[in-house]
């Protein structure tokens, strides 16, 4: 007997169906999660590659002295800069502005510390001033005579000046051949200054008349070890006039005796 064909029954039909149907349930939930995941990634946040900011700047800070040295009750002016700070102080002074000068008079040698403090850090400077005590003596036969000139060994100077003029020549030949005859005696050379300008260039301006003074002194074949320089600027005058001819008395280095015994 030959065979035919034979069609599905109906159980097969229906099987058939719920295959289909499940398959279809199935791609179905698959698109639908491929459709979400491609949509979450697509909207994934992007993470910045952007340098970190550059850290704060550190402060800067500077301090100075002049003159460095002095006699007990005498003054000194001290100055300072800062930059990138926002509390500046100096001990033993304290709380200061950023950049400032100030004038003072220790009764003892001291160290002046700035401290500088910002966002970068700390930065610190110090200086140092030295107070002498003059020695209570009896001037020596020498110290007496050099007192006994009465200024006429002093070298005065052409306004905002400190070079030697050649009129004055004169007197440091005679100051040289003075304190060859005398080699014991010390000096110490004062800058003096008139009272125009400020008194932090004053106070410059009369240190370079004195270490001028020295220079010569020295290249002409005096010790320099028996030469001190200080600066007094505009706050010792000579002459306390406001007139040129009181202001020519001023512009001086005064060579007074030392003792250094």
């Amino acid at each position: 007997m030959g065979l035919g064909k034979r069609c599905p029954s109906a159980e097969f039909k229906a099987g058939l169906k719920v295959c289909c149907e499940h398959d279809k349930g199935r791609l179905l939930s698959a698109v639908l999660l491929l459709t979400v995941g491609l949509y979450a990634c697509g909207s994934k946040k992007v993470v910045s590659n952007a340098p970190p900011p550059p850290p704060p700047p550190a402060p800067v800070a500077t301090i100075d002295v002049s003159p460095s040295t002095v006699q007990a009750g005498q003054t000194t002016l001290i100055t300072w800069e800062t930059q990138n700070a926002t509390e500046v102080r100096i001990e033993p002074l304290g709380i200061v502005e950023a950049n400032g000068s100030k004038e003072v008079s220790p009764s003892d040698s001291t160290t002046y510390r700035l401290f500088a403090k910002g966002p970068g850090g700390v930065k610190d400077a110090s200086i140092r001033v030295t107070v002498t005590t003059a020695a209570v003596s009896t001037l020596s036969a020498e110290e007496d005579l050099l007192a006994s000139r009465g200024g006429r060994q002093d070298i005065f100077f052409d306004t905002d000046a400190f070079s030697i003029r050649p009129d004055q020549e004169a007197t440091v030949r005679d100051d040289v051949e003075f304190l060859q005859q005398h080699p014991n005696l010390n000096i110490a050379i004062e800058g003096h200054c008139d009272e125009l300008g400020s008194t932090e260039y004053n106070l410059a301006l009369g240190a370079s008349r004195a270490s001028e003074l020295k220079s010569e002194l020295v290249h002409a074949g005096v010790d320099g070890k028996r030469i001190e320089t200080i600066s007094y600027g505009k706050e010792r005058p000579f002459c306390s006039e406001s007139n040129e001819d009181c202001w020519k008395q001023n512009r001086r280095a005064h060579v007074v005796a030392l003792n250094r015994r």
